[in-house]
């Protein structure tokens, strides 16, 4: 015999704003607990962090199916705000694909946690179907392009850390996440090397060149650090002085686009990193040595680099 589906109620899928924020605390320390790694506790905090900016935002009281499908479209469109996304008025741009996917796994584990700690009877998130996760359209800068940004970068408010930014990003090929999580001791500059920390807590080693090593001892030559301080640091609002984040590199890596009037190719960090492997790729480079570098699990994301090489020949 066939089984009835659980019956889905709304009134059991609720929970207030002011006991989701309690909540969510738990579900970050259960995180710490089971030694989830410091990548995924980020992304944890930061799409919470964001939901309850936006319950807050939109004055709403409880957060349920409702709110959730509200605050995921709100993913979807939130740079179409005249304010800009969650307010700031420097996030003008679309999200990438994946993006939505992912706040909706998170919000879907966050929210199962809940109802197995008793605090909702029935998840708001189960009727609401993942969002389909395309992959990027990859498209590399051109060499105009990054002459652009390397001329852009050295004329900022912060000259010697943002070209420092730029050309580490392109020797390097590194993650956001990666390049925000590296401290001075990570950093071997006689060696020209760097310890990276990337998914499933696995540390690799990545090269750069020496216009790089150049500009990242011109950057740290006035401004001497411990070998446990982040290597670059923030420069506006409240974390200044504090390490990088992602979106403070994401917005970063925006206002230089924006500068160097670059409006045919998406300016944001993981574009730096298409142009890394395709650049190695077309410099004769193996795929093999290039999943390494990049610390890909598997083949399959690195082949979409081949294919894009191919493409531009």
């Amino acid at each position: 015999m066939r089984k009835t589906p659980p019956r889905f109620t709304v009134s059991e899928a609720e929970i207030s704003a002011s006991d989701l924020r309690r909540a969510a605390e738990g579900w970050l320390l259960d995180g710490d607990i089971r030694q989830h790694s410091s990548r995924t506790q980020g992304n944890r905090r930061e799409i919470v962090e964001k939901l309850l900016w936006f319950l807050d935002d939109q004055k709403l009281d409880v957060c349920g199916v409702n709110e959730l499908r509200r605050f995921l479209a709100y993913v979807t469109r939130g740079h179409e705000d005249p304010r800009g996304r969650w307010g700031n008025p420097r996030m003008k741009r679309p999200v990438r694909p994946r993006t939505v996917h992912t706040y909706h796994g998170h919000l879907r584990t966050l929210f199962r946690w809940l109802v197995a700690e008793g605090m909702v009877e029935q998840s708001p998130m189960e009727p609401i179907a993942p969002p389909v996760a395309r992959a990027d359209q990859i498209q590399p800068f051109t060499e105009p392009q990054i002459q652009s940004l390397i001329a852009t970068s050295s004329r900022t408010t912060h000259p010697k850390r943002d070209e420092a930014i730029v050309l580490f990003l392109l020797d390097s090929g590194v993650r956001a996440s990666e390049l925000c999580g590296i401290t001075m001791r990570d950093l071997d500059m006689q060696g020209r090397r760097c310890t990276v920390l990337g998914k499933g807590n696995k540390h690799r080693s990545v090269c750069f060149g020496k216009s790089t090593a150049r500009a990242i001892w011109n950057y740290l030559r006035e401004d001497p650090r411990e070998p446990n301080d982040p290597l670059f640091l923030s420069d506006r609002g409240e974390t200044s002085g504090e390490p990088l984040t992602r979106s403070g590199l994401l917005q970063l890596v925006e206002r230089l686009g924006r500068a160097a009037r670059i409006d045919r190719t998406r300016c944001s960090p993981h574009t730096f990193r298409h142009t890394f492997a395709v650049t190695f790729l077309r410099n004769g480079g193996n795929v093999f040595t290039l999943q390494q570098i990049l610390g890909h699990t598997s083949l399959h994301m690195t082949n979409r680099y081949v294919a894009v090489k191919n493409r531009l020949m």
